[in-house]
Parts: C-alpha cells; sequence; structure tokens
C-alpha cells in the first residue's frame, strides 16, 4: 500500500472518530509525505496544526496509524514553508500552558458553523477553534484585533458558545466599557460607605469564572484607575489557566495609553489579526447572508458583484447593503432585484463611510479600502508592492486631479519630502498610458471624492 493509500484510510477512520468541525480545522487538509521506518513525516497547512495536533490528539492519530500499519510511528509535522527551506520551526513557545444564574452574555447566532472562512480570516478561526476546543491549554491569552466589522465579535461569541456546548466551563463574555463601568460602580459605593459585599460579588463575576472575554479593549485607555484592576484580574486568571479572549481594533504593541505591563502580558499567548475580506470572500459572505431568503433566487450575480465591489472592508456594511436592496424592492412594490434598482437603493449608502475633514484624508481612506490595506500604512515607510503602489496613486490623485500642494501631500503621507511626491505622480503617469483600466479605476475614485 502507498503513502496516499494508507493516509487516505487514515483520514477516514480520523473522520469516523471526530466531529466534522474538528475534522475539517485539522486533519483534512494534511498530507503524508514521507514514512520510514520508524516515522511519519506529515504536512499541514500552519504551524498551529503542529502544535495542536501534538499536544491534543497525538494518542488517537498514533493508534489509528498503527492499527492500519501494524507498525509503531513517531510523528514529526512540517509545514510548507519547512519542507522547502529544509528548517523547523519550533512552536512551543507560543503560549503557555456552573454558577446557578450565571450570565454568559453570549450571543447564540454567532457560532463557528456560521463564521464564513477566507484567506484574510482562516488563521484567526483556526486558532480560535484551538482555544475553543483547549480553553486555557493551548493559547493564553488570545488577542484578536482587526478593523471593526470584520468578525471579531462574531469569532469571540463562536469561542464561547462553543465551550458553553461542549463542557461545564463557566464563560463571560463583556465590553471593555462594561468592565469599567462595574469598576465605577464598585468605587463608588466605596466613597459611600462598607462595600465588602459588592467586592467579593464583582470578584466572583470575573474570576470565579473559566473563561473571560473582553471586547474592544482599546477604550480601556482611557480608563487608568480601571487599568490596574484589570491587571489583577488578568494575574488572578491567568495564574489559574483559565483563558483569557481579547479583542482590539489595534495590536498590543500599538496601544499606546494602555499600561505597559498589560501590553506585555497581551503578548504572552498568541496574537492574530483579521484582514479585511477579498473579494471571493465577500461574495461567499453574500451568498450566506441572502441564503434562505425568499429572494435569494431573484438576487442576480452581477449586484453580488457590485455590493463586493464596493464593500471592501467592513462585512457590517455589506450586510447592510444587502438589507437595504431587499428593502428597496419591496417598498417598489416587489420590484425585481436588478443592478439599476441595486445602485438606486445604494447610491447615497457607500459614500457616507467616507468622512473627512480634507480632501487628502477622502482620497487615504478610499485608497486604503480599495486596496484592503489600512490607512496607518500609506503614510508609513514600507515599500513592498501591495502599500507602495496605493500610495503612489493616492499621491497622484491628490496632485493631479485635487491640485493640492507637494509639501502638503508629503506632509499627510508621513512626512516624504516633494521629491518623493513627484517621483510617484510621475510613475503612475507612465502606468496610466500603458494601463487603461488603471486610469479607469482612478475616475471612479475621483468620482467618490466629489
Amino acid at each position: 500500500m502507498d503513502i496516499n493509500s494508507i493516509w487516505s484510510n487514515f483520514l477516514s477512520k480520523i473522520k469516523e472518530n471526530t466531529n466534522s468541525m474538528i475534522y475539517e480545522t485539522w486533519f483534512m487538509d494534511t498530507k503524508l509525505l514521507e514514512l520510514n521506518e520508524t516515522k511519519a513525516k506529515v504536512l499541514v497547512p500552519m504551524h498551529v496544526h503542529k502544535k495542536f495536533l501534538k499536544e491534543n490528539y497525538s494518542d488517537l492519530i498514533e493508534n489509528i496509524f498503527t492499527e492500519i500499519t501494524g507498525s509503531n510511528f513517531s510523528f514529526e509535522y512540517l509545514t510548507e514553508e519547512e519542507v522547502e527551506k529544509n528548517i523547523e520551526i519550533d512552536t512551543d513557545d507560543i503560549g503557555v500552558p456552573s454558577i446557578s444564574n450565571f450570565e454568559t452574555n453570549l450571543k447564540p447566532q454567532y457560532q463557528f458553523e456560521n463564521f464564513i472562512v477566507g484567506q484574510s480570516n482562516k488563521f484567526a478561526r483556526t486558532t480560535a477553534l484551538a482555544v475553543a476546543d483547549k480553553p486555557g491549554l493551548m493559547y493564553n491569552p488570545l488577542f484578536i484585533y482587526g478593523s471593526s466589522g470584520l468578525g471579531k465579535t462574531h469569532l469571540m461569541h463562536a469561542i464561547g458558545n462553543y465551550i458553553v456546548k461542549n463542557s461545564k466551563k463557566r464563560v463571560l463574555y463583556v465590553t471593555s466599557e462594561q468592565f469599567v463601568n462595574d469598576f465605577i460602580d464598585l468605587s463608588r459605593k466605596n466613597r459611600e460607605g462598607d462595600n465588602i459585599d459588592e467586592v467579593r460579588e464583582f470578584k466572583r463575576k470575573y474570576r470565579d469564572i473559566d473563561v473571560l472575554m473582553i471586547d474592544d479593549i482599546q477604550y480601556l485607555q482611557i480608563a487608568n484607575s480601571a487599568q490596574q484592576e484589570f491587571f489583577n484580574t488578568f494575574n488572578d486568571l491567568y495564574g489559574n489557566n483559565k483563558q483569557i479572549i481579547i479583542s482590539s481594533d489595534r495590536s498590543p504593541d500599538d496601544l499606546n495609553k494602555l499600561e505597559q505591563r498589560l501590553q506585555t502580558r497581551f503578548n504572552w499567548g498568541i496574537t492574530t489579526d483579521i484582514l479585511p475580506p477579498d473579494f471571493k470572500l465577500r461574495i461567499d459572505i453574500i451568498n450566506k447572508k441572502i441564503e434562505g431568503n425568499p429572494m435569494a433566487s431573484s438576487f442576480p450575480e452581477e449586484v453580488k458583484e457590485y455590493i463586493a465591489s464596493n464593500c471592501i472592508s467592513d462585512i457590517r456594511k455589506l450586510e447592510g447593503s444587502i438589507t437595504r436592496i431587499m428593502a428597496y424592492a419591496t417598498i417598489m412594490n416587489s420590484s425585481e432585484i436588478t443592478i439599476d434598482l441595486a445602485i438606486e437603493a445604494l447610491r447615497d449608502y457607500f459614500v457616507k463611510s467616507v468622512t473627512s475633514k480634507n480632501k487628502i484624508d477622502q482620497v487615504q481612506q478610499l485608497i486604503a479600502s480599495n486596496y484592503n490595506i489600512t490607512v496607518e500604512e500609506l503614510k508609513s515607510k514600507r515599500r513592498v508592492a501591495s502599500i507602495a503602489v496605493p500610495r503612489q496613486i493616492a499621491m497622484y490623485i491628490c496632485r493631479v486631479k485635487l491640485e493640492e500642494s507637494l509639501p502638503k501631500i508629503g506632509i499627510a503621507f508621513g512626512g516624504k519630502d516633494h521629491t518623493t511626491v513627484m517621483h510617484s505622480v510621475d510613475k503612475i503617469k507612465k502606468e496610466i498610458l500603458k494601463d487603461k483600466n488603471l486610469e479607469i479605476q482612478i475616475e471612479k475614485i475621483v468620482e467618490q471624492i466629489k
């Protein structure tokens, strides 16, 4: 029997012994690379698979493989990068190892099953499932960051719902605003007199649990007094191997107004970002959102593509576009959904997302949105093509279409000198002569600004 047949047989038996989500996330995309007398080398998609399979499914893997081959093998897991470069990346340094009337604050509609996966969020989803399957053991804390509307909150609720469904662990989801409000109430009662009972209740709520999830931690930056209490809560939970999950609109290193010791602790486990969805993922999300709706069968592909082309960096806005089109069609006496109807329904909806004090800011926002990068990256010194080209296009629009001065443009893009701006403008002028699609794309952006 060749190694492909062995592995196919192995995967079939694994599928019988695990649920579909575990199989699809951890096993389905693996491949047996090599089998010698003592060792089986297995190709896995990401480094997180190496750690998870070794720490959580070693016995099951070895038992089933022995059953199939009749021999004992040790397993080595390799990513494609390690195979190509003949290196080994150690994952051991990543991560550290019910009350009555308990309110989790979880929203049951947010599940892993309805979290649409693409390249921009695959690692975040895989890591989140690893934490949900083994809370407190795999990655602690788990820090998820990304712009608003990309699915961070969905992922957090999915983790919590999975843990509650598959264990008796106590899970609490709160926003940082709720944590601060609870702490302020505690402080107020302390000024009014004896608050021993309130302190006990506060600690019971935030420490007598197995999993604490804090959403939008960036808002803790404006509450200095609450940072000390969160520091104490974090230490207590972490010291008892309780899982901590945190979300933010920026990475731990960019939370400059948080105490340094908190930033350090947020990096103890694993941080994962969620990027804006690519075009294919946006189409997949649209199809999922209209699934089961009576209008789904009459929702043209060109309308889906129109929505996906305009809603680039905010899934909530994408969902709102679908609702708006369907409502518009209903109001128009069940009018057929067409591209013209969609354009009419969304005439002001897309433009409203760009609010700015000046034209250069608007250009930066629109370019960042169109190219799935951030405004901060546009202003940075990074020279990779995925950032440098959009930056050059933005500078071209500001100079040629808006007639802004070279010094003003340079300052707005992170302090670039006027020669850098001139070089960018000249380069895009030459590219436009060779690429008419680029010219059309630029005109569309200019039209949005006007």
